[in-house]
This record gives C-alpha cells, structure tokens and sequence, in this order.
C-alpha cells in the first residue's frame, strides 16, 4: 500500500501526534475571519446548535484528500456573500518542528474555482502532499446508521478509512467511477462497439481490483489491530470486520493479475445482463463492510441503537491506531457532537481513551455539561456566530 509501513498489527504508536496550534479561516462557511490559539491535546467545542461547531471540524477534515467530513463541494464552503473563495489555515507542531499548512479555494480569470493547497506558503499539487505531516480522522452523526443502512455508505466509510492511511486510494476510487461510467454508455449504445469494451473493461479491471485490493489490505490489518488489542471490559465493544464481495474473495486465493483476468471474463459475460440493468452490476461497486458485535457476535445492524453507537466509536479509535501503527503519525481526530447519546460511564471511559492514544482530538457537543469530565490540561471553548472564546481564558 503506497507511503505506508508494515509494523505488527499490535505495535506501539509514537507517543504523541502533531498538534494544531493556530486555526486561521477567512471566509469559511459561518466565519468571515477567525484566528484561534490552541494548545491542548483535548480540544472541546460547545455553543448551541447552528454556532458553527462543525465548521471548525470541517475546516481541519479538508487537510486529507477528498471532500471534508461533510463531502460538501469547495464552492459551497465560501461564506455567504464572500465572492473571492476561501482560505483555511493551521499551524502544525510535531517531532519534525513546526510547519504552516494551507487549504482554500480562489476565483481564476475565467471566474471559475481553483483549489490551492500550500506547505510553508509553498504551493504544492494537492492535499496529498499534506500526507507526510498530517492524517486525520473522523466520526460524524451523519455515520450512526452506518450499519442499518445502504452497502454504499459503507463502501465510503471504509473509502475513508483507506485513505488515511493510503493517499493515493481517492484517486483510484475516482479513476474506477470514470472508467464503469465509459462502460455503461458504451453498453447504451443500440450497436455495442465490442473492440472499445474490451479496452475500457481492461481498464475497469485494473482499477477495480487495485481498489478492492487496498480495502483488503486495510480490512485486514484493521481486524488484526483488533483482534490484538481487544479489551473485553471495555464500553466500547470491539468489532468483526470483513469485506464481502467476488473480487475480494478471489484477491485472497489469486494473484491481482489472475484476478484482473478473471473480472475482465465476468464483465465480458455480463454485458448483456449490466446493459440490461443499466450499470455494471458486479465489482467494488457492490462489495459490503460486514460488521459484526464482537463480544455478543451477532450483526452489527441487529444491535441496539447503544450498542451501535459504541461500537462505531471503537471502530474510529482501532482506526485511528491503524493510521498511527501504519504510517507513524498519530492522526488527529475529529469527533462531532460525540458525547450526545453517552451515558456518564461511557463518557468518562472515552475521554480516558483519547487522553491515552496520543492524537489531538477536537470534539463538539451542545452541552457544556458533557465536558465537565474531561481531563486536566484540555481547553474547552464556546463557539458564537462567527467567534470562539476560550472559556479558560474568559475575563
């Protein structure tokens, strides 16, 4: 897997991860100007609903490639009434030293939107390159039906686990898309051009079984990781996790050649039944996250909604763990309006786990109340329209 390390599944993380000291936003979504200190391991965000809590969480998620933890398009992040774009900045402190990273949007002479990504005030290509200083990871109220709902939105999820470890996997992802939509129009056509398909199927196959090959990989190490480090008194269970799907099943039998081949032989029988159906029916397209309640071993999706909701929080701490075993940087970890739904045990016993994985984590909540357990050192701060205050620091 491109820019990763192959340590044990159980290894030892690095003891602390690189920690955001300054927020600085220009015409982000809620936030006409915003330049906030911060110095804790424990970040905590409160103010009441619509303040522009997950804003801030938002503003640090477009530091990995892909959309940001809302997968919001960049044009729609722009302030109302701001016509020039955005920019979102942080400095970052970690073994290597200081560094200064920079996200944003501007206008170009045509009046379209370009993305600018900056190291040092350095222009680099993308939000790759940030890779080699910073990972990030997250958990959203948007996931909490991730077990009961569509295999799609568990394919992301597990799209997002992959890419924090392997940033290269979005391109590939992408990639896929466009090569199975060039097969599906050319299987529209009322005359099937069947010289094309065996071009564009020889494509799809590699894409696909490179994508499927690094959910695998990921899959894999992460049920290790699990299997390793369980603890069965914890309140947050520990999970099963299988990917579920052809490729898959023959990527653990075949080399990727052989599989390559194979899937091109699939998509060649198919196309009569994928013409018919109007998309390619069989791939990484269709392929599961399978997700089962370790301790009770019963589907994730027949869990309680509790139950559901621990467990999806043991699985992004495993994950964060993976990321930091994998690629030596402990990530930092955004978790919106995470305490919500925990009773006092649980709240204590997730504060206490965050305190110990080394990883700046910035958390929301509406009520303040749900912070009063936090550990010493963190900073809790109360978001308004358009400002934060540090409470510790409030005359």
């Amino acid at each position: 897997m491109s820019g990763t390390t192959s340590p044990d599944a159980g290894s030892v993380a690095p003891l602390a991860g690189p920690r955001v000291t300054r927020l600085v936003l220009s015409d982000f979504r809620s936030y006409p100007a915003l330049d906030l200190d911060v110095g804790a391991q424990l970040v905590a965000l409160t103010g009441e609903n619509g303040a522009g809590k997950t804003n801030l969480l938002e503003a640090l998620s477009l530091f990995t490639p892909g959309r940001g933890l809302r997968r919001a398009d960049l044009p729609d992040m722009v302030r109302s009434g701001a016509t020039a774009g955005f920019a979102v900045s942080i400095h970052l402190d970690d073994q290597n030293g200081p560094a200064q990273l920079g996200v944003g949007i501007e206008r170009t002479d045509e009046g379209a939107f370009a993305r600018r990504c900056r190291i040092d005030r350095a222009p680099v290509s993308s939000t790759a390159a940030f890779a080699e200083r910073l990972r990030v990871v997250w958990l959203t109220p948007a996931s909490d039906g991730l077990f009961t709902g569509a295999a799609g939105d568990r394919r992301r999820f597990l799209d997002r686990l992959v890419l924090a470890v392997d940033s290269e996997h979005g391109a590939r992802v992408n990639a896929l898309d466009r090569a199975l939509r060039s097969r599906n129009r050319l299987l529209a056509e009322d005359r099937m051009d069947h010289a094309w398909l065996d071009a564009v199927e020889r494509e799809v196959a590699e894409t696909a079984v490179a994508v499927s090959a690094a959910r695998r990989e990921t899959v894999e190490r992460l049920a290790a990781l699990i299997g390793a480090t369980r603890d069965e008194t914890s309140p947050f269970p520990w999970a099963d996790v299988a990917l579920e799907g052809p490729i898959e099943v023959e990527l653990g039998r075949l080399s990727a050649i052989d599989v390559e081949d194979l899937y091109r032989e699939w998509l060649r029988e198919g196309r009569p039944r994928d013409k018919a159906a109007g998309r390619t029916l069989v791939g990484p397209q269709a392929a599961d996250l399978v997700v089962r309640h370790g301790p009770k071993d019963v589907a994730a999706a027949t869990a309680s909604t509790g139950e559901q909701k621990a467990l999806l929080i043991g699985l992004v701490i495993a994950h964060a763990r993976l990321v930091a075993a994998m690629t030596g940087i402990v990530p930092l970890v955004l978790l919106d309006e995470i305490a919500a739904h925990l009773d006092p045990r649980r709240r204590v016993a997730l504060y206490e786990t965050l305190a110990g994985l080394g990883a700046q984590v910035w958390m929301t909540g509406a009520d303040a109340a749900a912070f009063a357990g936090l550990p010493a050192g963190r900073e809790i701060f109360e978001v308004t329209p358009g400002a934060v205050q540090n409470l510790q620091l409030r005359p």
